[in-house]
């Protein structure tokens, strides 16, 4: 049994973060189902899946390495990872980079990616803080062209402060390649392709300007979204954010974080777009946003401490299936589609569409078919 210098582990633990090492190669991290399991893992070169704690492992049997013990889960990753873990992932990364472990002959802890099942990187992020019509494209889409102008002009002139709204995580986030139900009577299902950015540290009352600070990395991130509103009677308004929101399957989200290291600065280089089928629909950079990720941060912060794995979604563009600027009619997700949403230099979430099928029994909560109240 190999003695652990207990100075290391202080070390290791202390509130204090380490210094960080170089990464041989940059790399991507996410949450995979290997034989059997589900194990967080190293992203490499969008096509090599390095199992975190076997890697680990094997890394520990050389002496210049202390141990160091893996984190269950990716929100345990998140926590520690300017406190250890970000140095042991660069060692891990270094070792198999300059070992040449990445080409024939590699270790049996790393796989190709089509050999695993990629799931969501955070599969119960504390919350999901999704942020409403913040971008200009966006802006009374279903208008006439003329309403349209006038909307997005006013808007430019008094931005306002941003608008969130919260999206249940158990149940409703799903990974790459698992399908968007619709729900039994929903016909109006619509898609919105969204950058998410992942809290690193806890955050309260954070500045626009430090806001940078207190981000782990990005991930792709959908939020599926039902039009149909509130059926008539009781409460007047039509307004209903968990109708329009909350249901099962509806925030995909993947298929890995990228730490910000390797990103850079969203403000400066995001690109979003999504297609359903073969048709593009939405496509935009962060010079269309409304309010900057950062002020989103600012904002959210002054409501609600933000956690490590903590999600704010910057929200969508133009381009969705309620909006009329782009096809001259709305058109809503069908079963059998398939939804691409891709965020250059993070990746692409791949997801097909399914009908869910008719509820055995009733009860009298259950939402009636849209077409039953609307037109």
């Amino acid at each position: 049994m190999r003695l652990v210098p207990i100075l290391v582990m202080i070390t290791l633990f202390s509130p204090v973060p380490l210094t960080a090492q170089t990464s041989a190669e940059p790399f991507k991290l996410g949450t995979f189902e290997i034989d059997g399991n589900q194990k967080v893992g190293i992203v490499l070169r969008d096509s090599l899946i390095i199992e975190l704690d076997a890697a680990n492992r094997v890394l520990e049997n050389g002496l210049s390495y202390p141990m160091i013990p893996m984190p269950a889960d990716m929100l345990e990753l998140i926590g520690r990872y300017e406190y250890g873990m970000k140095t042991r992932i660069y060692e891990i990364v270094t070792h198999l980079v300059e070992n040449n472990h990445l080409g024939d002959g590699r270790p049996d802890y790393v796989y190709e990616v089509g050999d695993v099942r990629t799931l969501a990187p955070i599969n119960l992020p504390g919350k999901i803080m999704n942020a409403a019509v913040n971008f200009y494209s966006h802006v009374n889409e279903s208008g006439t062209p003329e309403e349209r102008t006038e909307a997005r002009r006013l808007r430019r002139e008094e931005r306002g402060v941003p608008y969130l709204f919260l999206k249940p995580t158990r149940g409703v986030v799903v990974g790459n390649g698992q399908p968007i139900v619709l729900p039994y009577g929903r016909d109006r299902i619509d898609w919105e392709v969204e950058l998410a950015a992942v809290i690193g540290r806890t955050a309260k009352y954070v500045s626009a300007t430090e806001a940078p600070n207190y981000i782990f990395g990005y991930t792709v991130s959908m939020d599926i979204s039902d039009r149909g509103g509130r059926p008539p009677g009781g409460n007047a308004t039509r307004s209903d954010w968990f109708v329009g929101k909350g249901h099962d399957t509806f925030a995909p989200m993947g298929p890995w974080i990228v730490p910000k290291e390797f990103y850079g600065d969203p403000m400066e280089k995001l690109r979003q777009t999504l297609r359903v089928g073969d048709e593009q629909m939405q496509e935009a950079t962060a010079g269309d946003m409304i309010h900057s990720l950062w002020e989103l941060v600012e904002y959210g912060s002054s409501i609600v401490t933000l956690y490590p794995g903590d999600v704010i979604n910057n929200g969508t563009s133009g381009g969705t299936g309620v909006g009329t600027a782009v096809r001259g009619e709305q058109r809503f997700l069908q079963p059998g589609e398939e939804i691409v949403a891709t965020i250059d230099g993070i990746g692409t979430l791949t997801m097909p569409v399914v009908s869910e099928e008719s509820p055995a029994g009733g009860t009298g909560a259950r939402l009636p078919p849209v077409s039953s109240y609307r037109r």
